[in-house]
């Protein structure tokens, strides 16, 4: 598949952005495919329709391919739209929603699977781990920080460290889902409900300002 490119002969960055999307979405059914192991450069390539030195330009092998579409796939959020949706007013309700789309993601079959191979392939990566820690939770906690002050600025709550308290909150919904469904352990949808509002009402009982009367 050709690139369209600009009178310069590279590719606008739109397009250049468009190529790497494809790229790292080919990689990403490859290795869920084929495991790490069974996966191949070439086969990348072909796959995402460019050439192998188009492949090898952005990913100097299969190693840096594999950290970068991990990486990027534990930090997609095209499957949550809920997250992207206009939050309540009220804080739990709020973190309700959040939490669930949270949950959704945890053990989506897909991100379950690539996280069934990074544990594989975690003693061949030991800078994986590192790398994906410092991008995975960014784009979905930053959502629940944004919230948290916002509360703060209202009165609503009262919280010493945001930041650390919205990792918390994050680990509280999806954490054990995930750790459990990458052993191919799933709750029920009521079970997992049940976690979740009292994991709400734990982490609000620690924020929420008490009020005479």
């Amino acid at each position: 598949m050709s690139v369209e490119r600009s009178r310069s002969g590279r590719p606008t960055p739109t397009q250049a952005a468009r190529l790497t999307d494809r790229i790292r979405r080919a990689a990403f059914d490859a290795f869920l495919e084929n495991g790490y192991d069974g996966t191949t450069m070439e086969a990348v390539a072909q796959a995402a329709g460019v050439t192998k030195g188009t492949l090898y330009a952005r990913y100097p092998d299969k190693r840096a391919l594999f950290i970068a579409v991990s990486s990027w796939a534990l930090t997609r959020q095209e499957r949550n739209e809920r997250v992207a949706e206009e939050l309540p007013d009220g804080l739990a309700e709020s973190l309700t929603v959040i939490a669930r789309a949270i949950l959704a993601r945890s053990v989506d079959p897909d991100i379950v699977r690539m996280s069934r191979i990074a544990i594989a392939e975690a003693a061949r990566f030991p800078d994986f781990a590192l790398s994906s820690q410092a991008v995975t939770w960014s784009p979905r906690i930053q959502v629940i920080i944004d919230l948290l002050r916002r509360h703060e600025g209202e009165g609503t709550i009262i919280v010493k460290d945001v930041e650390i308290a919205a990792e918390q909150f994050f680990a509280m919904v999806g954490a054990m889902p995930a750790w459990l469904a990458a052993y191919g352990i799933y709750r029920t949808p009521e079970v997992e409900e049940q976690h979740l509002q009292h994991a709400i009402e734990l982490f609000l009982n620690g924020l929420l300002v008490r009020r005479p009367g």
